[in-house]
């Protein structure tokens, strides 16, 4: 039998319960999810340099002093508006290219060139962020809510690989987010069969849902795989295909609202063989996950996502757009980018 979804109109706006029913998009009402997105590689950023970036719906800086501490903060220089991504690292701190106002790891203003004391109010935005999986990521918010997952194996039995995965598509992380709890599109667009009933036993936290089922894959091997969403703006993927585990991330920056950088992290165990034959496999499984993300990314590239009448199959769905509702927003770093 076709249900709607609570009687929710099929509107291209996919707010929050207070606001309404319709999912609000990423800075629709000048807030934003509240999660980890990935900024860039680690690799982009060597000691002593500093990169600039979009970032939800401003530009941000990531450098890196020599202490080796990659900060993530607002791009634009209290005092006259300067982009320090045109400045320079000195020891730990940045200084604009305009007036040499330099600042530390903080964000503080700490001296200008003319000798001038600081202003107190002259400071960046310093956002939360972190270093891992071979990139720097950055939290929307004052303080984090949940961390970035653990694979079941630690990260010293394994060997990862991180690449950037093609250019930014134009939906919001959270819409490509929806097609884990889109249990149709899996047997649909990527021809999973499952080998068991839709998955009932699903882990919903208030930051994020896992699930596991086992199924068949285009290329007849068996699967069983446990995959989930973390925040709004990260697939986790656990798998054990045809007898060898591996581990994949898809990890979605925001460069604007609206638009979505893939990221792929690739995971497999050191004492699955040689260094080469280790190698061998994660080339195999990033040609896999390749194919599967590039069909997602066919439909995300031009779809106008409208959460509208759903079927009882699409009854996991249904519960994740309850999650994006509730899900908490904010834009601390406003005046600033």
């Amino acid at each position: 039998m076709s249900t709607s979804i609570m009687n929710r109109p099929a509107a291209g706006n996919p707010t929050s319960r207070v606001q309404g029913e319709k999912i609000l998009l990423e800075g629709e009402d000048g807030l934003f999810t509240q999660s980890w997105f990935p900024i860039c590689l680690s690799t982009d950023v060597p000691v002593g340099t500093v990169k600039g970036y979009g970032f939800l719906d401003g530009r941000i800086i990531v450098f890196r002093g020599e202490d080796g501490v990659a900060n993530v903060a607002s791009a634009f220089c209290p005092h006259l508006g300067a982009d320090l991504r045109s400045g320079d690292v000195i020891g730990n701190t940045v200084r604009c290219a305009f007036h040499h106002w330099s600042y530390d790891g903080q964000g503080r203003c700490i001296a200008t060139k003319i000798g001038d004391p600081p202003p107190p109010s002259a400071r960046l935005y310093k956002f939360v962020s972190q270093e891992r999986y071979g990139i720097i990521w950055a939290f929307n918010g004052d303080e984090p809510h949940y961390d970035l997952p653990d694979f079941p194996h630690p990260e010293e039995e394994l060997v990862i690989r991180t690449v950037v995965n093609g250019e930014p598509n134009g939906v919001d992380p959270w819409i490509q987010c929806a097609n884990t709890p889109d249990m149709q599109h899996i047997k649909a667009l990527h021809n999973i069969t499952f080998t068991q009933d839709d998955p009932e036993d699903i882990a919903w936290t208030d930051h994020s849902m896992l699930y596991s089922f086992s199924g068949i894959h285009t290329d007849g091997s068996p699967v069983d795989n446990v995959v989930g969403i973390y925040g709004t703006s990260l697939y986790y993927q656990s798998t054990d295909y045809a007898g060898r585990w591996f581990g994949f991330l898809n990890p979605m920056g925001m460069p604007q609202a609206g638009f979505s950088q893939n990221y792929m992290v690739l995971a497999a165990r050191r004492d699955m063989g040689t260094p080469e034959e280790v190698e061998r496999f994660l080339d195999f499984v990033e040609a896999l996950e390749r194919g599967v993300v590039s069909e997602d990314l066919m439909v995300m590239s031009s779809i106008k996502f409208r959460p509208g009448t759903l079927t009882r199959s699409d009854k996991t769905l249904a519960r994740f757009f309850d999650y994006m509702r509730a899900y908490p927003r904010a834009h601390p770093s406003r005046d600033f980018i």
